[in-house]
């Protein structure tokens, strides 16, 4: 049996290649979450827009709360099995009025991942709405081969490689991802997914969690996770641990190693790590 998700809401993700809106905490946490957020990027400047963007449930307590956060789990485990590695997070947030923007796009194709057993949880701490620039997806995409990609590197464009879909992508068949603060949406990873500016008066915040089972490997390099659920009975990742207080000398030194690792998988082949996810 379901542990989350309706047998319904399994079919749709399994045939649609997403799933929303999945309430996973109150918006009174979700507004408590923002606050730490924000009194964390007014602490260390631009530090949340740059290194500690990545990966940062490895730095911070609340963080760390959220991806083992049992509603997201129980969704998780509906779709990909009991035993769950959080491979990486992410803050996607998008300035009020803002320019930045993310391209059509498959999460898989520069992640080196062996298998597409992969979810994002996308958990929406402000509204994500239509105005704010919410994800939209393309329904079935998941279930067609790779796409090639192209790679922009633009300036406003939010992902490492500014990477996007070398074909035309028919945005009359796109559905929008509106959530409201402590919802959460699932999308596949080869969903072919982007998001357009922020022009609402809010920030648009949202916290991405990619989560694999311990059977997928990591093709390009060695990698790490973090065990959320169950056993690892694989060793493909080296098992990172949580931090025992926020911003503690050990989770800075774990994050700095594991940050500069995974640079070096994403930007493979590129001869830079200059991101914005780093």
């Amino acid at each position: 049996m379901p542990k989350r998700l309706s047998f319904e809401a399994i079919e749709r993700y399994r045939e649609q290649g997403f799933y929303f809106p999945v309430r996973v905490m109150t918006a009174a946490d979700a507004t408590a979450t923002r606050q730490k957020l924000e009194a964390a990027e007014a602490a260390l400047s631009d530090k949340l827009k740059g290194a500690f963007r990545h990966k940062p449930h490895l730095l911070f307590t609340w963080l760390d709360a959220i991806v083992r956060r049992p509603a997201i789990l129980d969704a998780v485990q509906d779709l990909i099995g009991p035993n769950l590695l959080c491979w990486s997070s992410l803050f996607f947030n998008k300035a009020p009025q803002s320019k930045t923007y993310v391209s059509w796009h498959q999460d898989a194709t520069y992640w080196g991942l062996s298998s597409p057993d992969v979810v994002t949880a996308w958990v929406a701490l402000s509204p994500s709405t239509v105005e704010a620039g919410a994800m939209r997806v393309v329904p079935g995409t998941h279930a067609r081969e790779q796409i090639p990609h192209r790679e922009t590197f633009a300036p406003d464009n939010m992902l490492t490689r500014g990477q996007e879909v070398a074909v035309e992508v028919d945005e009359t068949q796109a559905v929008d991802i509106v959530l409201q603060p402590g919802e959460m949406s699932l999308h596949h990873v080869k969903l072919v997914h982007g998001s357009p500016p922020n022009r609402s008066a809010d920030r648009r915040i949202g916290f991405a969690v990619r989560y694999i089972p311990p059977h997928v490997r990591q093709l390009v390099g060695r990698d790490s996770a973090l065990l959320v659920r169950g056993v690892d009975e694989y060793g493909h990742f080296d098992l990172e641990r949580s931090p025992r207080a926020d911003l503690d000398d050990d989770a800075l030194a774990l994050h700095e190693a594991v940050a500069e690792q995974h640079a070096r998988i994403l930007y493979a082949g590129t001869g830079r790590q200059d991101a914005k996810t780093f």
